[in-house]
């Protein structure tokens, strides 16, 4: 149940509050803490437990990974000379991780850090597709229970906010609800009786890398063999992807922890669930992203004229939404990170009289403001025509077309027909010329390997055929005071897709990532 926000601005919130935020070093993570600094400078104090040796190399780690990007420098300029000692009365480092109890904090440290948190933001995951299982299980299953045991030893907690995926529905079709999964739950529609538990998955994952471990002649393969059984299990269980399997596993885990656990009877629990995060519009830093994006790799491919065909349907849905959106030149808004804001506000401010089961966020734009596959291809050719990138020549490589296919075997074909098997003859040919075709084998090898990698990983989204339905964000932002439905905006409707795609988000991955 949303709470009305009419006489409780979000920044007003969030002052004097104690946040734990998670996962601080991702791209999502450092653009929730620069928020929150930027629009209530009077808040508490934020703690940002980081993988790390000890307090020093922590504190050093936040400076670097964090408060020293280019995403600060506004907040920079803002402070001034005073900006050092603003960061370091308000931003709290802490060595620890969030696969061990506590997160690794002891002593003093823990017994302040609980004293004085209001909001725990669960932003850590590993979002890698074919993650290890036991590290993916660590992380994104042992992390959100650590992080609720933590919790119950927060006497002034007033919302736990977990930040998860869109795409832990797996592969379905049609409209997807805002709803939380229930414990056991697969997506195996042929299989109903067929049911999860978290805890034999493990088990499973834990015995199976100890037998790995002692066997002398599996141990150079431990890697491999772990990342096999995590696809494995995700996939026999409906979902297409380690990643977003464990996440599923996430939810249920905070479901289930909320109730069993009494002393979390009474906190809210919200799951944000966004789609594709892009890059920051305007404020602080417009074009602003960090690491690969699902769409940015394809991006980054035609750029480097590496990308000839690849598998999606131009007239399907691309769910995205950007981290920044702007209404006019004046006044950007922070989508995603507005959406976890007002929720944790909301839910907070005050806390339901009966617990209630996790409300589920959908932050997405495939409802309300669809931008198909094709949009991106446009915009593409016309950025890559009018901003042509420069050659090792030092001339200008003209852009060229992107063959696409809507369907896995129609790709399959074609990249038999016109990759792999001339591939193959011609390295037939290379052997019989004593190696003088070796440099055109690797190039043309190189290529292929690269378009079926991307394909293996990102191909399910491609073909993604859901749309989700985003009522309960609906209900959220007409909740809001009028200033804030101004202020944080996250309506997918004002975003025009092919402006950003051109004038933002194509130029910010040709500078921030493909540098």
């Amino acid at each position: 149940m949303v709470g009305t926000m009419e006489e409780t601005r979000i920044p007003g919130y969030f002052k004097n509050k104690g946040i734990l935020v998670t996962g601080s070093t991702g791209f999502l993570g450092k653009i929730l803490v620069e928020k929150i600094l930027r629009v209530q400078p009077d808040v508490k104090r934020i703690y940002l437990p980081v993988r790390a040796p000890d307090a020093e190399s922590a504190k050093k780690r936040v400076e670097t990974e964090v408060i020293g990007k280019e995403l600060f420098g506004l907040l920079r300029e803002t402070h001034g000379k005073r900006f050092q000692s603003f960061i370091d009365e308000k931003v709290v480092p802490l060595a620890g991780d969030i696969i061990q109890e506590n997160f690794g904090v002891e002593g003093a440290q823990l017994a302040e850090m609980t004293r004085e948190v209001n909001v725990i933001v669960n932003g850590a995951a590993t979002t890698n597709f074919y993650e290890r299982y036991d590290v993916a299980l660590d992380v994104n299953v042992m992390g959100v229970r650590h992080m609720c045991q933590l919790a119950k030893q927060c006497p002034n907690l007033e919302v736990i906010l977990h930040v998860s995926t869109a795409y832990v529905v797996g592969e379905r079709q049609g409209v997807i609800q805002e709803r939380p999964f229930k414990l056991g739950e697969t997506l195996r529609e042929d299989e109903p009786e067929l049911r999860l538990d978290i805890d034999a998955e493990l088990r499973l994952a834990m015995d199976y890398q100890r037998q790995l471990a002692g066997d002398d002649a599996e141990q150079k393969n431990e890697r491999k063999a772990m990342k096999e059984l995590g696809l494995a299990r995700a996939r026999g269980f409906g979902w297409p992807n380690t990643y977003v399997f464990t996440k599923a596993l996430g939810e249920m885990t905070l479901a289930q922890q909320q109730q069993e656990q009494p002393e979390l009877a009474g906190v809210p629990v919200v799951i944000v669930r966004p789609s594709i995060i892009t890059s920051i519009q305007r404020d602080p830093l417009p074009g602003w992203i960090e690491g690969t994006r699902t769409i940015d790799a394809i991006l980054i491919g035609y750029a480097k004229q590496s990308l000839s065909c690849f598998l999606a349907d131009l007239d399907l849905t691309m769910d995205v939404l950007l981290l920044t959106s702007k209404i006019n030149d004046a006044d950007p808004r922070d989508m995603v990170v507005n959406a976890i804001m007002a929720a944790a506000a909301a839910h907070a401010s005050p806390p339901p009289p009966q617990p209630q089961p996790p409300t589920v966020y959908h932050a997405t734009s495939s409802l309300r403001n669809p931008a198909p596959y094709a949009v991106l291809y446009r915009t593409g050719l016309r950025y890559f025509s009018d901003y042509p990138r420069v050659g090792p020549d030092g001339r200008p490589v003209r852009a060229r077309r992107v063959h696409f296919f809507a369907t896995v075997a129609a790709f399959t074909a074609y990249m038999v027909l016109r990759y792999r098997l001339p591939l193959e003859l011609l390295r037939l040919l290379n052997a019989l010329c004593c190696g003088l075709l070796s440099g055109l084998c690797a190039d043309l090898g190189r290529k292929y390997d690269f378009v079926m990698r991307l394909v293996d990983l990102y191909g399910p989204f491609a073909l993604f055929r859901g749309i989700f339905d985003d009522a309960n964000v609906e209900r959220l932002r007409l909740a809001m005071a009028a200033g804030d439905r101004a202020e944080f905006n996250f309506d997918p409707k004002t975003v025009d897709w092919d402006d950003y795609f051109y004038d933002v988000h194509i130029p910010g991955v040709m500078k921030y990532v493909l540098k």
